[in-house]
């Protein structure tokens, strides 16, 4: 870990914040802040996380669902238990992962993953896409009629296809970037609200509207948004 990144780290506000408040990483102030935004996570809501160690992010989603909710967290990697929050230790591409999670259903579906970085930034793009692309397969398969979906993403010209994929199959879309993402990162979010449910039980009268683009005032230049505006309290 060079000098430089251990001398930033120390002097960014976010960090000292998770430092200061116990938490497990910076991150968990991005969650924190899509969930005050957006209907993603309530009491007792069932919440399955991808990319989840160290846990930050775990730990905020259990606080929002509280004791009647539960959090599945899949990382390969160690994770200091939290309760209420069970972690598999598989990768998302795993065989048998849906054995595991019993063919449940979510109220969210969640993924932080970030790919291995390479330092060429075409491929790490690219990586980051099928990463999304993946969580949102099983976001697809596993979300309740009406859920949500939040994945990281870093942004570029391969992101419009993994929209085109998933953007249909939620009644609202749209990017956005929490004031915890480094404003040098070309690190966002994407969220899908409203999930209208799987290919196979799909309504025929489901079809994506059009519209004018909803504001996000947090949302950075050139935000994008796909589908109708829908008020938080219709998803729940």
């Amino acid at each position: 870990m060079g000098r430089r990144f251990v001398a930033e780290r120390r002097s960014d506000r976010y960090y000292r914040a998770a430092q200061r408040e116990g938490l497990r990483s910076r991150a968990a102030f991005k969650l924190d802040h899509l969930a005050d935004r957006y209907p993603i996570l309530r009491p007792g809501f069932r919440v399955l996380e991808f990319g989840a160690a160290p846990g930050g992010w775990s730990l905020i989603a259990r606080r929002y669902v509280g004791d009647r909710g539960a959090v599945v967290a899949v990382d390969p990697r160690p994770m200091d238990p939290i309760p209420g929050v069970t972690h598999l230790r598989m990768r998302i591409e795993s065989p048998n992962l849906g054995e595991r999670l019993n063919d449940d259903r979510f109220h969210t579906v969640l993924s932080d993953m970030s790919p291995r970085i390479s330092g060429a930034y075409a491929t790490d793009h690219a990586r980051s896409v099928d990463l999304v692309r993946a969580a949102g397969a099983w976001a697809v398969e596993l979300l309740r009629p009406g859920g949500s979906f939040v994945a990281k993403v870093f942004d570029g010209d391969l992101l419009p296809l993994a929209e085109a994929e998933l953007a249909p199959r939620f009644r609202r879309w749209q990017r956005t970037k929490p004031p915890a993402s480094r404003e040098a990162s070309s690190e966002m979010y994407v969220l899908g609200l409203g999930f209208r449910g799987r290919p196979d039980r799909a309504d025929p009268g489901g079809a994506v509207e059009s519209a004018a683009p909803a504001t996000d005032p947090a949302a950075p230049p050139g935000t994008r948004y796909i589908d109708r505006r829908i008020e938080p309290d219709s998803l729940l």
